[in-house]
């Protein structure tokens, strides 16, 4: 199969010729070892997976940089901390742009070191899984409602290697729990783990309630807190938090879970064909998570500043997203529903009350076909909202 072009890379080449080291991190299996090669087509190859490789780098790391002092691939730097800091000596010496790219799959722990020791050195980058207009040229995917996306999920290789999503998520769990997760902290009840990841998944799109899924798995709330930590260093889940600014309302605090992905989401909750979805009681959560977790691939992808809030005052007049970029703010309602209906556009309309500024655009979302406008706000059918 011909292998789909991701949107960071325009992006990347063009950093890559302005900074002496581009980081892309992301989840594992997201695509960043097959991004830094093709940007970096005539660079060395690394791998820190290689235990040798690894031991070596670990002994004598400035031995083994003699061996990489320029235009190499090093892929999974996490799992070797302190090369990083030897590096920037190299890249202090010669400083000068497309040196090296670093790939690495735990944000937390490779961010800290690459920002501490990489500071003014180093592009950083997030690939995530596919996001919707990568994928608008695979003609056996065009037909394919949202319930089929939600299931089947964005991971390169269910579209590269054609590999069922039943088939794939299994295996990704399980080596993400026996190893990602081992490397980013000490799990011992790794079965309670494991029950606390299927819990967040039945609480897509919803407040977030540490009390509650504390004590649906029976731990502490520190606990949980640490917990929700490693999913969101690794890229599994992350927090849409509360909208800050002055609205001269009274704002909530709390935020709401999202997976990056809907397809791991999907299998978590034990969904194994789109059919399910229909009736499933968190469709809705689902199809949320959908259109959002694309509109923050988009912002990555793009390398822009572009901001998701959740806007909710104590009332509980709620927009599911508010998009904050350079050209303004768009507040967003997203709907599952086929057929539109008149209660669909009800948060928008209220919440007009309190950000009256005209330049604020308002979108509704949902699964229907119609696309039209009532009174300053755009009804979109979500396939052409997110393809553009």
């Amino acid at each position: 199969m011909e292998l789909i072009k991701r949107t960071l890379e325009d992006q990347a080449t063009r950093l890559l010729k302005l900074f002496p080291v581009v980081t892309i991190t992301g989840p594992r299996q997201s695509g960043k070892t097959t991004l830094a090669k093709v940007i970096g087509k005539d660079y060395r190859y690394v791998s820190f997976e290689n235990p040798d490789i690894r031991e070596n780098a670990k002994k004598d790391p400035r031995g083994f940089l003699r061996q990489y002092s320029d235009r190499t691939i090093f892929d999974e730097i996490q799992l070797v901390p302190d090369l990083v800091s030897y590096l920037q000596e190299i890249i202090d010496q010669e400083n000068k742009p497309g040196m090296y790219i670093l790939t690495g799959s735990q944000n937390l722990a490779l961010h800290e070191q690459v920002s501490q020791s990489l500071a003014g050195r180093t592009a950083m980058l997030r690939l995530l899984p596919f996001e919707m207009a990568e994928l608008k040229n695979q003609a056996s995917q065009k037909d394919w409602d949202f319930n089929h996306w939600i299931v089947s999920g964005f991971y390169p290789r269910i579209y590269d290697q054609q590999i069922p999503s039943s088939d794939f998520y299994p295996a990704y769990f399980e080596t993400y729990i026996q190893r990602d997760v081992r490397r980013i902290l000490n799990i011992h009840n790794l079965s309670g783990f494991i029950t606390f990841i299927r819990l967040c998944a039945g609480r897509v799109g919803q407040l977030l309630d540490l009390s509650s899924l504390a004590n649906d798995t029976g731990v502490s709330v520190n606990t949980v807190k640490g917990w929700l930590s490693v999913l969101e260093a690794s890229y599994i889940l992350f927090q849409l938090n509360p909208y800050y600014k002055n609205l001269n309302q009274r704002l909530i605090k709390s935020s709401k879970l999202y997976f990056y992905d809907t397809g791991l989401a999907s299998w978590l909750l034990k969904i194994s064909a789109p059919e399910q979805l229909e009736t499933h009681y968190l469709r809705g959560g689902l199809f949320e998570n959908l259109v959002i977790a694309d509109l923050l691939k988009q912002s990555f992808h793009q390398a822009q500043q572009t901001d998701l809030y959740l806007l909710r005052n104590s009332n509980g007049v709620e927009i599911d997203c508010l998009k904050e970029s350079p050209g303004g703010l768009e507040l967003i309602e997203i709907k599952s529903g086929r057929t539109f209906n008149q209660s669909f556009l009800s948060g928008l309309n209220k919440w007009s009350k309190f950000i009256p500024d005209p330049m604020v655009k308002k979108t509704l979302i949902y699964a229907g076909n119609q696309e039209t406008w009532q009174s300053d706000v755009q009804i979109r059918n979500w396939k052409n909202y997110l393809l553009g």
